[in-house]
């Protein structure tokens, strides 16, 4: 395999024949449960997926850093290539601030920023003084773009991993993951929580990783009990969390946070019981707090009440409309499915997988009515799947990740009759799509070791 991949590294032309290589991997996610609720403090379940992004970094000895694109993904993008100077980071000999990092990149290439944002996050967080010359990096990934499959993640990950090797960098895995969700957050800005760089990092191959988000505490790696698994099936409709809704929601989480906050304190009770909604049970939000919530509420609005939601990754606009109590609701109830969903896995009965299905589409249903980050592609999908249902193997389904498009998640036998039947389900949930919307689903499947289980290769083009 790595000779083949070298072979391609050759033949493009990019890379410098005869120089030392580091080459480090990635590979996407597919959220099983939890989603967009890790901002809030959630409890995810995230599997990683067969698809890789694979970065090739060969050291220069001047200040330039290249980078060029390949694979799939290249067909979305402007152009292919981009470069800037190690120079361009400094204004005179000091480091410039993030705000200024962000705005090196236009919209067309922003695609650049996961990867020179690495160069720039380990200066700005100390894990390194200086670089003594630039890089040439050849990117190219088998993540679907838009998927909602951590594609952007991926790259973050493989590229941490190449830089720390190639400069003799020393971070642990933990710390690698929040560096790039800097990177996204901070010098992309686009507001992700931490659940894809962690898994992208960490994952296990076949294990769900149990991800506590406060701010990032594995909780354990769950294996599916015989007999099932996990799949996406990718609608086609690209997701992006730099957009307009995923931000818009996650400022409403926040600002549901803020009021509960502050109606805590005004009774005289501990704020700090909110500071993750997600730590707030459904019975309790129900009976103290949904009520002190507005189902929408103007940016202009709650500024002059409340000022500030807390929350550094998005910015109240004033004109802006948000679902406050829904985005605030979805946390909370989302946790408890969660969990729920991780004690039914350990059952392993298939009564108990139709009950982890039925969790799933609640899921679901919460991101579109409570969130609006639904899709009428999505749905279609997951109305495809609950039609032929547990008895035709596919027992449950749900948008993943910040939603708006992208990939369902779905729960289906695997092995033996019952995962032929679910195969022969799976063909019959695609052509219906294909006849609906014009295009089929694709079919994402495997699953890789995270990166921390795959070591930079060191070799000479």
């Amino acid at each position: 395999m790595l000779q083949t991949l070298l072979a391609s590294l050759r033949a493009d032309g990019f890379l410098r024949a005869g120089h030392t290589t580091v080459i480090a991997a990635a590979p996407g996610r597919l959220d099983v449960m939890g989603g967009i609720a890790d901002y809030s403090g959630a409890t995810v379940l995230e599997a990683t997926i067969g698809d890789l992004a694979v970065v090739a970094l060969q050291r220069r000895e001047d200040r330039h850093v290249r980078i060029r694109t390949r694979g799939p993904v290249v067909s979305h993008l402007a152009a292919p290539d981009f470069a800037l100077s190690l120079d361009d980071l400094y204004a005179g000999n000091t480091l410039i601030p993030y705000e200024v990092a962000r705005a090196l990149f236009s919209p067309e290439s922003r695609w650049a920023a996961y990867v020179l944002g690495v160069f720039y996050v380990l200066l700005a967080e100390g894990l390194v003084s200086h670089y003594p010359g630039g890089a040439d990096l050849l990117v190219r990934s088998t993540v679907p773009l838009g998927a909602g499959v951590a594609s952007s993640a991926a790259v973050e990950v493989a590229t941490m991993r190449a830089v720390a090797a190639a400069y003799d960098v020393s971070v642990d895995p933990m710390r690698l993951a929040s560096l790039c969700q800097l990177v996204e957050n901070r010098v992309v800005g686009a507001p992700c929580g931490i659940m894809d760089q962690v898994t992208c990092t960490l994952g296990r191959a076949g294990r769900l990783l149990a991800l506590r988000c406060q701010p990032h505490e594995i909780l354990g790696f769950h294996a599916p009990p015989a007999g099932y698994g996990f799949v996406g099936l990718d609608s086609g409709v690209k997701h992006a969390v730099g957009g307009i809704r995923y931000p818009r929601v996650r400022c409403a989480a926040f600002m549901g946070r803020r009021v509960i906050r502050e109606s805590l304190r005004s009774r005289g009770g501990d704020p700090i019981r909110a500071d993750h909604l997600a730590n707030l049970l459904p019975a309790e939000y129900r009976s103290e707090f949904r009520a002190l919530l507005p189902v929408r509420l103007e940016g202009r609005a709650f500024a002059e009440r409340w000022g500030h939601t807390g929350d550094s990754a998005t910015t109240v606009l004033p004109d802006e409309v948000y679902p406050v109590r829904g985005a605030t609701a979805h946390p909370i109830y989302e946790n408890a499915r969660v969990r729920r969903f991780a004690e039914l896995l350990g059952r392993g009965s298939a009564p108990a997988m139709v009950a982890a299905g039925r969790l799933m589409y609640g899921s679901h249903r919460s991101y579109s009515r409570n969130c609006g980050l639904g899709s009428r592609e999505t749905d279609l999908l997951v109305s495809l799947v609950r039609e032929r249902g547990p008895e035709r193997g596919l027992y449950g389904a749900k948008i993943t990740g910040g939603g708006s498009g992208g990939t369902v998640a779905v729960l289906t036998a695997v092995g033996g009759k019952n995962g032929e039947t679910a195969e022969r389900s799976l063909d019959e949930v695609c052509r219906g799509y294909e006849t609906a919307v014009g295009r089929a689903p694709r079919l994402i499947s495997g699953s890789s070791p995270g990166a921390a289980q795959i070591e930079p290769v060191q070799t000479t083009l």
